[in-house]
């Protein structure tokens, strides 16, 4: 069967005295005027329980499609019952609509025209066209019950069982775009067998009196766009880290965005299901092309790091101009299509060059109120001060410790061996640190939930102490009104301390588990001095290369960065200090020249960058 991305069956005052208050100081529950975010996207994400016959039951968003309409944006995803609003790109409100004839879409696809916000969910079968002019509250009516079935499309009941140059159905994975002219395109397919397509479509925009049943129809053929070409892209090869080459990896996810006179088509591949889900575009100066591959690809990658995966998303541009890129992060604890919903700025060079920047891309990002400057970067420079320090908890299951919430990975966690009210879990940071912001990224482990339900909500506090034993309250979430199942919370003033508390209130699960307690900010002190990078060659296959570079002590990680030209490394490899200070890098394209360098980071900032190296074709 197609391998559609869903249906891989798919912190009042911190602590501020050195001594600390023996008494907590109430203060809001969340700053509404907090400015920074950290990925994964701080969303209600829905419980989903796809795969009934194992038991299986978690929280999961996927394929986000953002757009803006009227004074506010949409973020639509895979598996929800609704879909989220904002304003500000950093707090967002849950929308339960009003009329949703979706049993959870999966990748849907928006467009904003005529002054109407239109939905499309992925489809095998024909499915509705639904618009809004009323999306902040719900209001939805059907442009059409019935979308067209695809020109010349056949299906044989399987991939395998069709002809070559037969046309599958759909539109799978589908992506809307609206060109300047008013004329209406649509691009789909999500497959391992099948190419990207593309036809023109008619709205009806000019004449939807005409009656619903003729609101939509196709205004050309399907056109194939382009297909995956693994044998000469390293990054479209599949399996962890690009490691399984016997099996033909996926393509899927199009979205389709127009920057002057050219046309970026692109698309998620190779897998939704591994670390290195990515977005990769294709150009033209047509919207049904002929496309050419971009020799910079993949422009959304996120190899490394505690959120992994940029992959079948959406480029979009806020009020100030800014161009923001969605993609797919990869969880994988309870399935292996489990996953969440991240943002990246992104952008384009002078010449043409499209890119999204993921460095540093799950640490602490400032959302900008203007427009942004050519190379200024949204990284507020808040450092990771959790990383494998000593952590306690009141209590545990066997072989869920606490040490499991500082490892930066999701798929460790600790299950506490009661979800009551007042269970708590400690992370001492060695030292007074000042903290900025905390990440509490909840787990569901063996949740036993499905859908809505009133109780499905996160309430905790966090506590902060500089001895261990007097506490100061940091933030409160105990009256919380929503889920929150990677909360992020900025802290209203910079807390000096050692030692932060997180004290339960309620789960909406059965058990209490947390993946990772992330805590941000500084330590004083000097940043690390660049590492010297030893060697970076590349293989006889040209796809790969191996990169190598001295420790340097004391690091808490590295990024490993390349691109086109020493001021567009783009592209980043994120490594922890337990991680070995090389890399076989398997994600470039033969034919183009690269060049690479090294920078490490610990808790006081991040080094100078290593010297760079070319990479000859």
């Amino acid at each position: 069967m197609p391998h559609p991305c869903p249906v891989r069956f798919r912190l009042a005052l911190a602590l501020l005295m050195a001594g600390g208050l023996a008494a907590p100081v109430a203060r809001a529950a969340v700053d509404p005027h907090a400015r920074t975010w950290a990925n994964p996207v701080d969303v209600d994400y829905r419980y989903n329980y796809e795969q009934m016959n194992q038991g299986i039951s978690y929280r999961t968003g996927a394929d986000p499609a953002v757009v803006r309409y009227g004074d506010a944006y949409y973020l639509f995803m895979t598996l929800a019952d609704g879909y989220w609003r904002s304003t500000d790109l950093v707090h967002w409100d849950f929308i339960k609509p009003d009329r949703w004839p979706f049993d959870g879409p999966v990748a849907p696809a928006t467009l904003v025209a005529d002054g109407k916000l239109f939905l499309m969910q992925s489809a095998m079968q024909p499915v509705p066209l639904l618009y809004s002019t009323d999306p902040a509250h719900g209001h939805w009516d059907f442009w059409t019950r019935l979308l067209p079935p695809v020109p010349g499309a056949v299906w044989a009941g399987h991939e395998s069982e069709m002809k070559p140059g037969d046309l599958p159905p759909g539109p799978w994975d589908p992506g809307l775009f609206r060109d300047e002219d008013g004329k209406t395109y649509l691009y789909w397919d999500s497959s391992n067998v099948f190419p990207i397509y593309g036809a023109q479509i008619d709205l009806a925009l000019d004449h939807a009196d005409e009656g619903e049943g003729k609101r939509v129809t196709f205004a050309s053929k399907p056109r194939t766009l382009m297909r995956l070409h693994p044998d000469q892209h390293g990054w479209e090869r599949f399996g962890q880290d690009h490691t399984d080459e016997s099996i033909q990896p996926y393509v899927e996810g199009a979205w389709m965005n127009r920057h002057g006179d050219t046309y970026y088509l692109q698309y998620g591949a190779p897998g939704t299901e591994f670390n290195v889900y990515a977005t990769g575009v294709y150009t033209s100066d047509k919207p049904l092309g002929p496309f050419h591959y971009a020799p910079y690809n993949p422009v959304g990658y996120k190899p490394g790091g505690f959120v992994v995966g940029a992959g079948h998303g959406s480029t979009f541009d806020d009020a100030y101009g800014n161009t923001w890129n969605t993609g797919t992060m990869w969880v994988a604890v309870n399935w292996r299509f489990e996953r969440r919903v991240d943002l990246f700025p992104a952008g384009y060079h002078g010449d043409g060059q499209m890119w999204v920047d993921t460095r540093f891309g799950d640490f602490p990002q400032r959302m900008p109120e203007h427009k942004l400057r050519p190379g200024e970067s949204t990284f507020t420079g808040w450092m990771l001060l959790s990383w494998h320090k000593h952590a306690t908890a009141s209590s545990q299951l066997p072989g869920h410790g606490p040490a499991e919430v500082t490892d930066e990975n999701p798929r460790t966690y600790w299950v506490a061996a009661q979800s009551t009210p007042g269970q708590t879990l400690t992370v001492d940071l060695g030292a007074t640190r000042t903290v900025r912001a905390v990440q509490v990224n909840f787990t569901d482990y063996k949740a036993g939930r499905y859908g809505d339900a009133p109780d499905i909500v996160t309430r905790f506090k966090l506590e902060g102490s500089t001895d261990g034993a007097h506490w100061t309250l940091l933030a409160d979430l105990s009256h919380e009104q929503r889920d929150r199942p990677n909360a992020y919370l900025e802290l209203d003033a910079p807390a000096h301390i050692r030692y932060v508390r997180y004290v339960h209130g309620h789960v909406g699960a059965k058990h209490l588990a947390i993946s990772d307690l992330r805590v941000f900010g500084h330590a004083d002190g000097t940043p690390p001095p660049a590492p010297e990078l030893v060697s970076a060659t590349r293989d006889a296959d040209t796809r790969n290369a191996d990169i190598a570079w001295k420790p340097v002590p004391g690091a808490v990680g590295y990024n490993v960065r390349w691109g086109l030209a020493p001021d567009r490394l783009h592209e980043t490899y994120q490594r922890f200090a337990d991680q070995p200070t090389h890399l076989q890098l398997r994600a470039l394209n033969k034919g183009v020249r690269y060049v690479v360098a090294v920078e490490a980071f610990d808790e006081h900032g991040v080094s100078k960058l290593s010297r760079v190296v070319t990479l000859a074709p």
